[in-house]
């Protein structure tokens, strides 16, 4: 296997070459190769498709109404009381008109007015259709022909960013076009005021029955009202009358009364709340020395502040007789003796605050408890009388409802009786058609060029969709891109049956297999002669196994060369002995790759052995006769001696280390990663030049997984045209360890007439392997 330095710059390498210009140029004149067919075809039938259009398709001329949507100025004279100002519409109302335009019913106001159901060019009588209608028809098919007929002619747009509607036509004649278009917008003028007067006239007439209605219920309803306030005693205060009771809320005395005395209460609860503060305020100064400045500045009393400062002054006095005379003088014992009594005052004068404080909260709260009392008597005696109002409650709002119901009735049948005297419309047509000069399809230019634009779109698409959709591999270089490592070589696709080959030829092989070993390693006749005694002979039984050396003088021969090569030139750089066979998938010839290329070898003079470690479908012991009756899970056990498990190919020497299974392992993965099977490749190491591992495929099973540790490269198989590029590349890239073993791909089963396609033709099929009479299988 190549260094690690040396695979990154071989990738790098090809990125780089599969991004320059001429690996594009090579990739497009392949496409172009591969597909000339296409783009030959379908251009082609583009073009004749687009002249037989032209040569079938009459001309046709388009006429264009416009209508512009307009309802200022029917606001305004419908409502002189709103600003006469330009309200923008709605772009949904602009979108419902063209609905309008485009609906059936006007279409056929107009195919009635202009008469079209007479017209050979609606009917289908002649003109338009390719096979006339035989046969009578009744008026009213005529009529709905010429209908379907006008309707797939008429096209209805706005223009972009305004209220401009273009009403297009498109006839055979310039005349008729012009004639239909301008009968389209008068039809749908005609429409709008026809529809406006008849919902107007729907509208009044339900309105007006709807208003007596109404009317007479809210007589009623006020009648109710009045009857039950005589019934229950219920006197309103501030209220008005029955009639405009329904209108108007009123209010008992009660609830007056209820108003006014929680209004007392919630004064009452403030002077209390108030009063309770300054006792609590006084309470907290009686506590506070008089020296204190809160004594004074929070009562704000000017007896407590004169005597406040007079104790102060005996203070200052008697601090500083203290400080002359000591504290034991005469003079500042008075001093203090005047001080206390100065205290006992400001004390006697809080004291009396406090009382008038504490006086005063017991009136206010006395007098909030007394409204508290009231208050909820007052409470009670209203709960009683709200009970009788329920019912009343329930009768003014009937009557309530009843009378916004009525004006609003009234109002809106005044504006529907005004509607009537309008007899106009917010569409108004700003620019009538006139009959075409121009034909306006079809534009011959346009049509060639489209034809050919679309038969080139769609043979570049169809091509590159045959492509896209083969999803396989069909080249090396496709391979080296997708998978990012070397492809060994294309194995053409070959038969089980080979044809024989001439003893010369054989004997011609044999001997420039022994000149052409650099080594010097023995023939494998010797090879064989000197295995053990009672080895056991096999010989394939499926010819395809060996046929790279039965066929020596071929393609197929020679891709196992080109990955005997690699093999050499690898173990030249670094000890390589083991060599693993996998793919993606079953059934993509990699059993058989393994036993060609390990025959190919042991030919060559190697000694080489081959291991079948596929645990979940052995086939080389399928392969060989007589059928092995041992294999290397025995001398994993212990059960059997891996001398007598090995056993020999007749003609080349190979060794073959068979597997047999009585039943499918469960953990085959633990085998493969297993001590057993480790020892068991290094006592091989020590007496082969190579070791061929055919293992099991990398998608279904995890085995391949366990062992690469163990393996010194891979060849990975790929078949030519089946295997899938998304399948393999998500297998093999998920495993970067087995990916920096590998030794290369192996595209396998490649078909040679096909590969010329892909390929420079010539690469693969020349007459080099003609000479001699040898042909190419």
């Amino acid at each position: 296997m190549l260094p690690r330095r040396m695979q990154v710059d071989y990738g790098a390498g090809r990125e780089q070459a599969s991004s320059s210009m001429s690996t594009v140029i090579d990739q497009l004149t392949g496409l172009v190769r591969r597909q000339y067919r296409v783009f030959v075809i379908v251009p082609t039938a583009a073009l004749a498709l687009g002249l037989l259009y032209l040569l079938v398709t009459p001309s046709q001329y388009t006429a264009t109404a416009t209508l512009l949507i307009d309802s200022s100025t029917l606001r305004v004279l419908q409502n002189q009381l709103q600003p006469q100002g330009d309200v923008p519409l709605d772009t949904l109302q602009v979108g419902s008109q063209v609905e309008i335009l485009a609906s059936r019913k006007l279409g056929l106001a107009v195919v009635k007015d202009l008469h079209l159901a007479d017209d050979p060019e609606f009917t289908g009588a002649g003109g338009w259709s390719l096979f006339p209608r035989l046969g009578s028809d009744t008026p009213d098919e005529r009529e709905q022909r010429a209908l379907d007929e006008f309707l797939a002619r008429r096209t209805i747009t706005r223009a972009e960013k305004t209220y401009a509607l273009n009403i297009s036509y498109t006839s055979r004649s310039a005349a008729t076009a012009a004639r239909v278009a301008n009968a389209i917008a008068e039809a749908y003028i005609d429409d709008q005021l026809g529809a406006k007067y008849q919902t107007v006239t729907r509208a009044g007439a339900w309105l007006q029955d709807r208003i007596n209605e109404l009317k007479s219920k809210a007589t009623a309803a006020d009648r109710a009202v009045l009857e039950f306030k005589e019934k229950n005693n219920i006197v309103d205060v501030g209220g008005g009358s029955a009639s405009a009771g329904a209108g108007t809320s009123s209010r008992l005395i009660g609830e007056q009364q209820l108003v006014e005395l929680n209004s007392q209460l919630a004064a009452a609860r403030g002077a209390t709340s108030d009063a309770k503060a300054r006792l609590d305020r006084i309470e907290q100064v009686r506590k506070l020395d008089v020296s204190e400045g809160a004594v004074a500045d929070t009562l704000k009393n000017d007896v407590i502040t004169r005597l406040r400062n007079q104790y102060l002054d005996l203070s200052a006095r008697e601090a500083n007789i203290s400080g002359r005379y000591g504290s034991d003088h005469a003079a500042a014992a008075n001093l203090r003796d005047q001080m206390e009594e100065v205290r006992r005052n400001i004390g006697a004068e809080l004291g009396r605050i406090a009382g008038s404080y504490k006086s005063d909260y017991e009136i206010a709260r006395t007098r909030e408890e007394n409204l508290e009392r009231s208050l909820a008597a007052l409470v009670s005696e209203g709960q009683l009388t709200n009970r009788d109002r329920l019912g009343l409650a329930e009768l003014e709002s009937s009557a309530k409802v009843y009378h916004t119901l009525f004006d609003n009735f009234l109002q809106r049948y005044m504006e529907a009786i005004q509607q009537q005297s309008f007899p106009i419309t917010d569409a108004r047509i700003i620019s009538p058609a006139v009959a075409p000069t121009k034909k306006s399809k079809p534009v011959t230019s346009l049509v060639l060029a489209i034809a050919l634009s679309l038969g080139l779109i769609a043979s570049v698409g169809i091509a590159a969709l045959r492509e896209a959709i083969d999803g396989v591999f069909r080249t090396a270089r496709q391979a080296e891109q997708e998978l990012r490592a070397r492809c060994l070589s294309v194995i053409p696709l070959a038969s089980a049956s080979a044809s024989p080959v001439p003893a010369l030829a054989r004997s011609s092989a044999a001997v420039s297999g022994d000149q052409a070993d650099p080594a010097g390693l023995p023939s494998p006749q010797s090879v064989a002669q000197h295995a053990t005694p009672d080895a056991q002979h096999y010989t394939f039984t499926d010819s395809l196994k060996r046929r790279a050396v039965d066929d020596p003088i071929s393609v197929f021969t020679e891709a196992f060369r080109a990955i005997k090569v690699a093999a050499w030139l690898q173990a030249s750089v670094r000890d390589t002995k083991v060599i693993g066979i996998t793919s993606t998938l079953p059934s993509e010839g990699k059993s058989t790759v393994a036993s060609n290329l390990a025959a190919l070898m042991a030919d060559a003079g190697r000694r080489v052995v081959l291991i079948d470690a596929d645990l979940r479908n052995p086939t080389l012991a399928r392969s060989l006769t007589p059928r092995p009756q041992t294999g290397w899970l025995e001398v994993l056990s212990g059960k059997l001696d891996l001398a007598q498990a090995t056993g020999r190919e007749s003609t080349t020497g190979l060794a073959l280390l068979p597997l047999l299974l009585t039943e499918a392992p469960v953990h085959s993965d633990e085998i493969l990663a297993s001590q057993g099977f480790r020892d068991l490749l290094d006592r091989l190491r020590q007496t082969y030049d190579y070791i061929i591992v055919d293992l099991p495929p990398l998608a279904p099973v995890v085995d391949v997984r366990a062992i690469v540790p163990v393996i010194d490269s891979f060849v990975f198989v790929v078949g030519w045209g089946n295997t899938s590029v998304k399948t393999a590349r998500r297998h093999l890239m998920a495993e970067p360890e087995l990916h920096d073993r590998l030794l290369g791909v192996v595209l396998n089963k490649a078909n040679l007439r096909m590969l010329e396609r892909f390929e420079q033709p010539g690469v693969y099929q020349n007459g080099y392997y003609m000479r001699g009479g040898y042909s190419i299988p």
